[in-house]
């Protein structure tokens, strides 16, 4: 492990971040990152991306102080949607590179030659570094939409190791990635040089840590070891605190019964001097000192009482606070109405077809770009008859797929499909109106639903209250993502085949969780692309097919061919 100098890196002291509508994302938050490599965990819409983005300086915060010792480089969760930018200025060499084209063409302004400075041998090393990271050639010349989206991460991972800043942040740098290429990330973060923080639901990646840091309920707080640790560490912290919050539960209802007691004892008490002063059993100054001393005894048993079951309450909230509830995704699927064995989609290579129909899970694996999303995409258009598409928002099918680049896109295998209504989640989640509200993008995919329905389905997908109204551009990477997923899931009608491309993207533990059981209990057929081994393999699918070079395979989970 490297060592760790005792200056963090990056020292946070009560700061409070505000979106410019006025929402909260973060507030006096305090805590420091160590040196070394950090795994930074939240739940969905914790403020993770918020907290990079402020180191990063991208944003600045309305108060508080923030300390970074040096430079800072970050690499973007939404990067894939940047699809116009040049592969060349993602690395940090597109200035250069145009510099010494503009020279070699004859131009000699003497600002290119500033531009460069002893960097004469850019291109070479820019195309060694994305030939070392697996990328196609020729990447160097592309732009980020034309490539796939976990070609796209593996260049700007390129590009933050060759600009060598003394502080990265990586925000889910594994997404979209198969599993040579998460390989080649994990061989990277173990090498890694300078302070790293990574935000991530990777498991492999957040074992490869130091530090495990933890955003929640506003709190930073810091864990010394990877998320295996942190995780035991924290199941055991939190069977002590069930278990001090059922001891303080069973206090309270016995100090309740105590005081209940008490009172029936001094009401049996009062009712026997009555009685006494009515029979005139004692003489009446008697009678009125035992009244009065009846009185005070009472008092001080009724205070006593109260003041016990008052601690026990407190005892009992303090032991509710350290006990997590946390709020959780509930994803019920509608009944598509898809009869068993219907035929929903036909895919085909050469040598044989096959056919998915409901309910039935097909997996589809194969490296990056080997064109998965293209046939995806094809599909849906086959179901739309490329102009319509029950997905999240407005997708244009009959333009250039979303990975043009890919190089066996003419290959393909035959697609069919034998359903318009077809689910689509884009791998980019690019199918949102971003100035629009999460309420207006459900309502496009759900056009008959009334608006307290819409909202009811938003809040199992966790978002609620005013987070509904904002611009979707205003959302976090996650709180982006489940929207995407409720305007397809929730769209009505509801669709009778999803087509989902990497679904588990962005998403914490528990929301994973959630979408397995739903998927596990829907009655229409889910055709889904995914570099997720652990997902896969609890989704349990009936096919796994292997797209590689434009022929389709059908292999078993492991990855092994079939039969």
């Amino acid at each position: 492990m490297p060592a760790h100098p005792t200056t963090p890196s990056v020292a946070l002291d009560r700061v409070t971040f505000t979106w410019p509508d006025g929402t909260p994302a973060l507030q006096q938050l305090s805590g420091a990152f160590g040196a070394g490599r950090t795994g930074l965990i939240g739940r969905n819409g914790s403020g993770k991306s918020t907290l990079l983005s402020l180191i990063a300086g991208v944003h600045a915060p309305a108060s508080g102080t923030l300390a970074v010792a040096g430079d800072v480089d970050l690499l973007p969760q939404r990067l894939t949607l940047q699809t116009d930018r040049r592969v060349a200025d993602v690395l940090g060499v597109g200035d250069a590179l145009d510099a010494v084209r503009d020279i070699t063409a004859g131009d000699v302004d003497a600002r290119h030659f500033d531009t460069i400075g002893d960097d004469w041998d850019v291109e070479a090393r820019a195309t060694a570094a994305l030939d070392e990271a697996g990328l196609p050639a020729g990447a160097l010349g592309r732009r980020i939409g034309e490539l796939s989206g976990g070609e796209a991460v593996l260049v700007a991972l390129v590009g933050v190791r060759l600009r060598g800043r003394p502080i990265a942040l990586l925000d889910e740098p594994t997404n979209n990635l198969d599993r040579s290429a998460r390989a080649r990330v994990y061989d990277l973060v173990r090498h890694w040089r300078g302070a790293l923080i990574v935000v991530s639901h990777d498991l492999a990646l957040l074992e490869l840590m130091d530090e495990t840091a933890e955003l929640y309920g506003g709190t930073l707080s810091t864990f010394g070891g990877p998320y295996s640790q942190w995780r035991d560490a924290m199941d055991a912290e939190q069977a002590a605190a069930r278990q001090a919050e059922s001891a303080a539960r069973q206090a309270v209802r016995r100090e309740k019964r105590d005081r209940i007691h008490q009172e029936q004892v001094i009401s049996s008490r009062a009712a026997m001097g009555r009685k006494a002063a009515v029979e005139k059993r004692v003489p009446g100054i008697v009678a009125n000192a035992r009244r009065r001393a009846a009185q005070e005894s009472a008092g001080r048993l009724r205070v006593e009482a109260s003041g016990k079951e008052a601690d026990a309450r407190a005892a009992l909230d303090l032991a509710e606070r350290r006990v997590r509830d946390d709020d959780t995704v509930r994803i019920d699927l509608p009944d598509p109405g898809v009869g068993a064995g219907r035929r929903l989609a036909t895919l085909a290579s050469e040598e044989r077809a096959w056919v998915l129909q409901g309910p039935e899970r097909v997996a589809l694996v194969g490296p990056n770009g080997a064109g998965k999303t293209t046939l995806l995409r094809r599909l849906v258009a086959a179901g739309s008859g490329a102009s319509r598409v029950a997905s999240a928002g407005r997708i244009d099918l009959s333009g250039p797929a979303e990975a043009p680049g890919d190089r066996f896109a003419l290959l393909l295998p035959r697609i069919e499909a034998h359903t318009d209504r077809v689910g689509y989640l884009s791998q980019r989640v690019d199918g949102l109106d971003d100035a629009a509200s999460p309420l207006e993008n459900l309502r496009r995919a759900a056009p008959g639903v009334g608006d307290v329905e819409l909202r009811n389905r938003l809040a199992r997908f966790l978002l609620r209250g005013d987070t509904v109204l904002r611009p979707v551009a205003a959302l976090s990477g996650g709180e982006r993502f489940r929207l995407a997923l409720a305007c397809v899931l929730m769209a009505d009608p509801p669709p009778q085949l999803l087509v989902l491309d990497e679904p588990t993207n962005n998403l914490d533990l528990d929301t994973v969780d959630q979408l397995v059981g739903a998927l596990a209990a829907y009655r229409g057929g889910v055709l889904v692309v995914s570099h997720d081994d652990a997902f896969l393999a609890r989704l349990d699918p009936s096919l796994v097919l292997e797209l590689r070079e434009g022929r389709l395979t059908e292999l078993q989970l492991g990855g092994e061919r079939a039969g």
